[in-house]
C-alpha cells in the first residue's frame, strides 16, 4: 500500500534534516511526505481506540482527533512566527477538503453509476455549520476593516483584533461541543451511521487490520504516530522559509495548497474509498465535517495556542481572496448537497473552484 511506501520518507527525512543537514527543500520535501503516512497511522489507531471505548466515546474520540496531525504542524509552523501562513494552512484545509477531496471522491465514486445519493438531514446540517464558520471568519476581517477606517491608531486596532478573535474562538469552540452533544447523544437516532455505512467502515478496519489491535497497542501507535508527526512538523517549519525562497514561490501559497494537503490527505484516501462502495454519507462526513472541524476547532485552538506560545495570531483573514475561498465553499458545497444526491460532473465543479482558487493563490506574492 502507498502508505508504507510513503513510511520510508521519515527516516530519510531524519538523515537529511538531522545528520547530513541537506538543503531546506530536500527536507522540507521529505519531511511533508513523511507526514502523510504518519496521519494515516494515526486515524487508523484512533479507530482502533474508539472500537474499544464504544460508540458514544468512540464517536467523540474519531471526530477530535481527527484533525490532530494538522493541527500539530500547524503548532510548529506557529512556533516558528509564521502566523500568517498558519492561517493560510486554515484556508487551504477548508479548501482543499470540501472542494479538491469532496470533489475527487465524487468523480471516483461516480464512475460506471449515474448518480450517488445520501442522507439530506446530515448534509442540511453540515451546510448550516459551513455557514456559521463562513459568517464567523468573515466578521474578524470585516471589523479590522472598519476600525482601521475609523481609527489612525495601528496598535489599537491590531489589539482589538486579537480580543475580538479569541471572543469568536471561544464561541467557536462553543458550538463545536454543542454539535458533538447534538448527533452524539441528545439526536443521535437521527444522524446515527447507515446499517450499511457502519458495515463498510467496520470492513475498512478490517482489512487495514486496525480492529484487531489490543487497547494497549493502539495507544502506543497513536503516542508513537504522533510523538513522530511532531518531529517531521518541526522539519517542515524550520525549512519552509528557505524552501519557498529557492522553489520562487510565496510562504502563502506552500501554506495554502502543499501544508494543508499533506495534513488532510489521509482522509483523502479514505473518503475515495467509501466513495467507490457508493457511501457518500460517510464521505460527506469525512469531507465536510471535516472542513467544519477545520474551522470550529481547530482555528480556534490555534489562536488560543498563540497566546500561550505568546505569538499572537488573530483570525483576521487580510487577503480578500481567502474570504471568497471560503465563502465560495460554503455556497458551492450547499448548492451541490442540497438535492441529497451527486454526479460526476458536480465533483468536476468542485475540482474547477479549487483549481481556480489555486491560481489566484499561486500568484499571490506578498
Amino acid at each position: 500500500m502507498i502508505f508504507r511506501f510513503l513510511l520510508l520518507f521519515v527516516p530519510v527525512s531524519f538523515v537529511l534534516g538531522y545528520g547530513l543537514h541537506a538543503a531546506p527543500s530536500w527536507v522540507f520535501l521529505t519531511a511533508a511526505l513523511a507526514i502523510i503516512p504518519l496521519a494515516e497511522w494515526v486515524r487508523r489507531a484512533t479507530e482502533a481506540v474508539a472500537e474499544h471505548l464504544g460508540p458514544a466515546i468512540g464517536g467523540l474520540l474519531n471526530v477530535s482527533f481527527g484533525n490532530a496531525p494538522e493541527l500539530i504542524l500547524a503548532l510548529f509552523v506557529l512556533r516558528a512566527g509564521e502566523g500568517e501562513v498558519v492561517k493560510a494552512q486554515i484556508t487551504g484545509s477548508i479548501i482543499g477538503n470540501s472542494l479538491l477531496g469532496l470533489g475527487l471522491a465524487i468523480v471516483v465514486g461516480s464512475w460506471g453509476r449515474e448518480k450517488q445519493t445520501f442522507r439530506r438531514e446530515r448534509a442540511s446540517l453540515l451546510g448550516s455549520l459551513l455557514m456559521l464558520s463562513v459568517v464567523a471568519l468573515l466578521l474578524p476581517a470585516i471589523f479590522d476593516y472598519t476600525e482601521r477606517g475609523l481609527s489612525a491608531d495601528r496598535s489599537t486596532t491590531a489589539a482589538l483584533d486579537e480580543r475580538l478573535s479569541l471572543g469568536v474562538a471561544v464561541v467557536l469552540i462553543f458550538v463545536y461541543f454543542a454539535n458533538l452533544a447534538y448527533t452524539l447523544v441528545t439526536h443521535r437516532d437521527i444522524f446515527a451511521a447507515a446499517p450499511e455505512d457502519a458495515a463498510d467502515a467496520a470492513k475498512h478496519a478490517s482489512e487495514d487490520g486496525c480492529n484487531r489491535w489490543s487497547m494497549k497497542k493502539s495507544l502506543g501507535i497513536l503516542a508513537g504516530a504522533t510523538a513522530l508527526t511532531a518531529v517531521e512538523a518541526e522539519l517542515v517549519s524550520g525549512a519552509l522559509e528557505s524552501t519557498a525562497y529557492q522553489l520562487g514561490l510565496s510562504t502563502f501559497f506552500l501554506g495554502v495548497t502543499v501544508l494543508a494537503v499533506v495534513g488532510n490527505a489521509a482522509e483523502y484516501v479514505s473518503a475515495l474509498y467509501f466513495a467507490r462502495k457508493n457511501r457518500m454519507g460517510l464521505v460527506m462526513t469525512i469531507t465536510v465535517g471535516s472542513t467544519i472541524q477545520i474551522a470550529l476547532l481547530v482555528a480556534p485552538l490555534l489562536v488560543i495556542a498563540s497566546w500561550l506560545l505568546g505569538k499572537p495570531m488573530n483570525l483576521v483573514f487580510s487577503n480578500p481572496i481567502e474570504l471568497a475561498a471560503i465563502a465560495s465553499v460554503a455556497f458551492v458545497v450547499n448548492a451541490i448537497a442540497s438535492d441529497g444526491e451527486t454526479t460526476w460532473f458536480e465533483g468536476v465543479l468542485l475540482l474547477a473552484v479549487y483549481v481556480l482558487l489555486a491560481l489566484c493563490f499561486f500568484f499571490i506574492k506578498t
